[in-house]
């Protein structure tokens, strides 16, 4: 298969919600697709879906490796989408026989991009071509177009984008939301900050939503009208979180009763092992050494939530709880605090895309994916979950140039935007603490750029402690400020 040499057949390994819509997306376009799944209730249901879609003539289920290998064209391409971990690497151990130079597997799974790299390096000898791709928007997009980010070696991405290209979700311009995102498993990993770039955003919409809720006692239909309004115009217009906030709000069941009313607050994928990408993230930041303190405290209200029972015992252990409590604006015009949680939300989503980017740049450097940012910018134009035109508008701009800084709080246009919504940040952290609101990521954001800002830090003691007890050395303010090395001088503050 040549560059831009039609696909026409394809296997899809995994028949869920998502590799199911994908399935469904690639017959739309006139692939034939051979399906895969242990679940052979999973491919009845999609067989089904395609007879009324009028496409079932390009679907056909292929229960063995053998058979699924010999219905594919030459060279043979594969599609997974299958649970992050081992199951990925027992479906590339059972497909390895029937495997020949040239053949290529897409991995469209939330995979660990360790886990991509290392499937990578186990098919070289046999000339397999193995392609991390990240796909965002939801079992949703996954059928209509979802956002994908595929990595790999060249000249297997060239031989895919074609495809890929026509069934991608689509901007405003009519551009696929598809690129070469790198080499290795730059794929993935992309997509994993991607997820984790959106736990800040989900965390900080969460926030605002309770502070309308509770703070300013406003009804889940008032607060759809609030993010209605927000998604048309201004920072946060064509938000895909801000637009999705607005339909939960209104929707009721049958009985007439709203739908969010009876949802449960906690959120249990990063224990139940069904979303890996949260945890990966975070464990990246740290790895990393790069403040992303937005994005990780989103991460551990959703783990404190999970645990809702132990909630419960500590609230009784405490004789009661700390009540998020009514704000005074809600007696009052609330015009002026709601445009402040506005503004408060898109500091967050735009520290969080500063946070997230600054992950991705430090592994980029260490694995030399030779990340093409630009790229990463189309992807995320649309179909994803962290779609914000606005921010991606800006960032369109700044990496056009292709030699640009990655590092957005070093760039004017970024600072100008987060120092014109420092003040109404810093107001709804101020009024949010005074009641008892739970603003993890809200107010993480707002610390995030006093003390990226600063140069007058507490760690100035926090370093004299470490030198006292565990004589770790210390730089002096006379020295130019250097790089993050160890210090050359010591102080014997008690002797031994």
């Amino acid at each position: 298969m040549a560059e831009g040499t039609e696909i026409r057949k394809l296997a899809m390994i995994g028949c869920g919600s998502m590799g199911g819509g994908m399935a469904l997306l690639f017959a739309e376009h006139g692939v034939t697709v051979a399906l895969n799944d242990p679940s052979e209730e999973n491919m009845n249901q999609l067989l089904e879906t395609a007879e009324k879609d009028g496409i079932s003539d390009r679907l056909e289920k292929q229960e063995s490796y053998d058979e699924l290998c010999k219905s594919l064209d030459t060279p043979k391409v594969f599609v997974f989408s299958l649970p992050h971990g081992s199951v990925g690497d027992s479906v590339v151990d059972g497909l390895q026989p029937y495997l020949n130079k040239g053949d290529i597997i897409i991995d469209a799974s939330n995979e660990d991009w360790k886990n991509t790299q290392r499937r990578q390096g186990k098919l070289v000898p046999q000339g397999v071509y193995y392609i991390g791709m990240g796909v965002s928007g939801g079992y949703q997009a996954a059928r209509r177009g979802p956002s994908m980010c595929p990595g790999g070696e060249e000249r297997a991405l060239d031989m895919v984008m074609p495809l890929l290209r026509q069934v991608a979700a689509k901007d405003s311009q009519g551009n696929p939301c598809v690129a070469k995102a790198g080499m290795g498993g730059s794929g993935h990993y992309v997509k994993m900050i991607h997820n984790g770039i959106e736990h800040g955003m989900m965390s900080a919409l969460a926030e605002a939503w309770q502070i309308m809720n509770i703070g300013l006692r406003m009804t889940y239909d008032e607060i759809a009208d609030v993010f209605s309004s927000w998604n048309e115009k201004g920072e946060l217009k064509d938000c895909f979180l801000v637009s999705i906030g607005a339909d939960i709000c209104r929707q009721k069941d049958d009985q007439g009763k709203h739908v969010l009313s009876i949802v449960e607050d906690k959120v249990t994928q990063d224990i139940d092992g069904s979303e890996g990408t949260g945890i990966w993230s975070q464990t990246e930041a740290v790895r990393l050494h790069v403040p992303a303190p937005s994005l990780t405290t989103a991460h551990f209200i959703r783990l404190a939530s999970a645990f809702r029972a132990d909630r419960k015992q500590i609230k009784e252990a405490f004789g009661g709880h700390f009540p998020v409590e009514e704000w005074s604006e809600a007696k009052g015009d609330k015009k002026a605090v709601i445009e402040s949680l506005r503004k408060a939300v898109y500091a967050t989503f735009l520290a969080s895309f500063a946070e997230g980017l600054n992950i991705i740049d430090q592994a980029n450097k260490e694995n030399r994916w030779s990340i093409d940012y630009s790229a990463i910018v189309q992807i995320w134009r649309d179909g994803c979950i962290i779609k914000a035109y606005h921010i991606t508008d800006m960032l369109a701009e700044i990496f056009k140039k292709g030699n640009a800084d990655v590092d957005l709080l070093h760039n004017e246009r970024i600072t100008q935007e987060l120092a014109t919504a420092f003040p109404a940040l810093k107001e709804i952290v101020a009024k949010g603490m005074e009641h008892n609101s739970i603003i993890p990521s809200l107010s993480a954001t707002l610390e995030f750029l006093k003390y990226s800002t600063n140069t007058i830090l507490p760690t100035q003691f926090y370093e004299a402690q470490l030198d006292y007890f565990g004589k770790h050395m210390f730089d002096l303010k006379s020295e130019p400020a250097g790089k993050p090395e160890t210090g050359k001088h010591h102080f014997e503050w008690k002797p031994a």
